[in-house]
């Protein structure tokens, strides 16, 4: 039987991990998420749920695949818990799902890197969506994001995804402070400062309901959990990491790149006057080139901006694209024993046949992302609070004491995953429910496809 892979360092391990997180959870997503509810009011419930429930959960995920060593369902044979299986069939089936329309969006981000070179993205931001988000073109840049995917993922842990996060994470950090940077130089930046870091409790106070669930799910998709991601890329460590200090550093990582994301995109759209919170699904795409046309230094400052921007998006994607992958791929690998290379390239053409609607129509990539973030990862969460806080127990404790020095510390996360996370987890999928199965959006339930 061949031996297992391992990460070769722990700062690869550390690297993939931050990969997977910082994504287009936090480029793509956090910004515009950050915008339409409310600016810093969003900011701070997102940063709560980070720290009650983001570091609790990724070290319970982490605990589950570094005591099993294998895969995420086979995770809880290893355990002696068969009957908890369905645990990472739940993330499985959310990081395919979600693998599904993220290559699609992974399309676009390459198709404005392009654009942004020949300013074609910039002439007519709106236009220039509408032709390369439907359609032909945009199943044809789903084809080539997802075959990069594959291939990468088809490498190896440490030949492929570790080499390749080891790339990609510094620059995306590197070019996004550079932004950053930048952006502070722009005549009229300072309302999106405001904006974005000045929060209006009183904002937080009356919308709560609907900013709390909003927030829970940026914080559980921008720290990939709820997908068995964490739990397959921790099932490669060795006894003797920290898991604590691991889990806190990505948490951390992660939250930074958020910010960093934030302090580029709502500061050059208030000083190109552009309403941040307008543009669904494309609201990146739309609202960032019409601010890059308007920047002072003519067409060419604008474009250059635009290249940066958009290879760190991609770059982001597909650090995180190659995390979804692998939690599918480790499964059919470790348990039907095939080989690496066609499991990664027959579950990656699986993933590609499912987003072609989302490629189609941008009316099916908003149902799957609502289903994923809404349904699918708040129940991955819940279950992993439930087995890790309830069925494993002493083990957990055990499990995240190994490699740390902090005895002391085991005990009250594991409490406070009982009580604390628990009862906000299942406070939010309540929520969410309601939004799904009970009220109505434009005539009918959101549960419901698109099918007209």
């Amino acid at each position: 039987m061949t031996e297992r892979e391992t990460w070769a360092t722990r700062l690869g391990f550390i690297l993939a991990a931050v990969g997977s997180a910082v994504g287009l959870g936090n480029i793509w997503r956090f910004p515009f998420q950050t915008a339409d509810n409310g600016g810093a009011a969003f900011l701070v419930v997102y940063l709560a749920s980070m720290l009650i429930i983001g570091i609790p959960a990724i070290l319970a995920e982490f605990v589950i695949g570094r005591r099993a060593n294998t895969d995420a369902i086979g995770a809880f044979r290893s355990l002696g818990k068969s009957n908890w299986r369905f645990v990472g069939a739940i993330g499985i089936l959310a990081s395919f799902w979600t693998l599904s329309y993220y290559s699609v969006i992974g399309g676009w981000v390459a198709r404005y890197v392009a654009g942004s070179v020949t300013g074609s993205a910039l002439a007519a931001p709106e236009g220039y969506f509408g032709a390369i988000s439907v359609g032909l073109p945009s199943v044809v840049t789903h084809a080539v994001f997802m075959t990069t995917v594959i291939v990468i993922v088809a490498a190896g842990i440490e030949r492929g995804i570790e080499l390749a996060t080891k790339f990609m994470v510094p620059s995306v950090i590197v070019l996004l402070i550079g932004l950053a940077v930048y952006a502070v130089t722009l005549p009229g930046s300072g309302q999106g400062y405001g904006f974005f870091l000045t929060p209006d409790f009183g904002v937080v106070a009356t919308n709560f309901t609907s900013i709390l669930p909003l927030a829970f799910g940026q914080a559980l998709f921008s720290l990939s959990l709820g997908f068995s991601v964490m739990i397959t890329y921790a099932s490669y460590l060795g006894r003797d990491d920290s898991l604590f200090a691991d889990g806190l550093l990505i948490a951390v990582t992660n939250t930074f790149v958020g910010m960093l994301a934030g302090l580029v995109v709502l500061p050059l759209l208030f000083a190109a006057g552009v309403q941040p919170g307008e543009g669904g699904v494309g609201a990146v795409f739309i609202s960032i080139p019409t601010a890059l046309a308007s920047l002072p230094g003519g067409g060419l400052v604008g474009r250059a901006v635009g290249v940066v921007f958009f290879a760190v998006v991609l770059v982001a994607a597909l650090s995180s694209a190659i995390s979804l992958l692998e939690a599918a791929v480790a499964y059919a690998v470790d348990t039907f024993g095939l080989g690496r290379v066609p499991a990664a390239v027959g579950l990656g053409v699986g993933a590609f046949a499912l987003g072609i609607p989302s490629a189609i129509d941008t009316a099916w990539l908003e149902w799957f992302d609502g289903i994923g973030v809404t349904l699918l990862l708040p129940l991955g969460v819940l279950s992993v609070v439930l087995f890790v806080g309830w069925a494993m127990g002493s083990a957990a404790t055990e499990e995240l004491r190994d490699g740390m020095g902090l005895g002391g510390v085991s005990p009250i996360w594991l409490w406070t995953l009982r009580t604390v996370v628990l009862l906000v987890v299942l406070v939010v999928v309540a929520l969410n429910f309601q939004d799904l199965f009970l009220t109505p959006n434009a005539g009918d339930y959101y549960i419901v496809p698109p099918l007209g």
